[in-house]
C-alpha cells in the first residue's frame, strides 16, 4: 500500500533544501533546460570521467516538482555510470508517462517513485522530466539549450 504523505514529503523536502543547488566550477559537461509554458529554467552540471559521473549539480528557478526531481535526480545519479544514468533516466520517464492507473514497481525505483503522482496530471510531466532531459543532453556533450517545446 503506498503511502502517499511519505512521498509528498519528499517533494516538499527536496523542494525546501534542494540537494547539489549550486553551480559546478570543475563541471566538464553542462546543458540547459528550459520550459518556457511554466518558466522552470536549470542547468545541469556533470563531471564525468572515464563514463562515470563522479559529481553533479543543478542551478536555476522552477516550481516545487522540477526542483525536487532535479534534486533527487543529482543524488540518484553521482557515481553512476552513463549507462547506468540513461537506465535510470527511462525508467523514471516510463513511470511519469504511464497510466495513471498502471501498477509501479516502487522498490525499483525508490525515491523516484514519490514523483508517480505526476502521471495524474500530464503538464507537469515536463516540471518532473525538464532537469533529467538536461542531464541526458549533458551525458551526450550537447551544449544548445533543451526546451520542453
Amino acid at each position: 500500500m503506498c503511502n502517499r504523505g511519505l512521498y509528498e514529503q519528499i517533494i516538499l523536502d527536496h523542494n525546501k533544501n534542494p540537494k547539489n543547488f549550486r553551480v559546478l566550477p570543475d563541471a566538464n559537461r553542462q546543458s540547459e533546460g528550459y520550459n518556457p509554458l511554466c518558466g522552470d529554467h536549470y542547468t545541469v552540471y556533470l563531471k564525468l570521467e572515464n563514463d562515470q559521473i563522479t559529481d553533479i549539480s543543478f542551478n536555476g528557478v522552477g516550481c516545487a516538482i522540477s526542483k525536487a526531481s532535479a534534486s533527487v535526480m543529482t543524488q540518484l545519479l553521482k557515481g553512476k555510470t552513463k549507462k547506468e544514468a540513461e537506465d535510470l533516466f527511462a525508467k523514471f520517464h516510463q513511470m511519469v508517462t504511464s497510466d495513471p492507473d498502471k501498477p509501479v514497481n516502487e522498490q525499483e525505483l525508490g525515491k523516484l517513485y514519490a514523483f508517480a503522482g505526476v502521471r495524474e496530471f500530464p503538464v507537469r510531466i515536463k516540471c518532473a522530466t525538464l532537469a533529467w532531459h538536461a542531464m541526458l543532453a549533458a551525458l551526450d556533450g550537447k551544449n544548445t539549450p533543451i526546451t520542453t517545446e
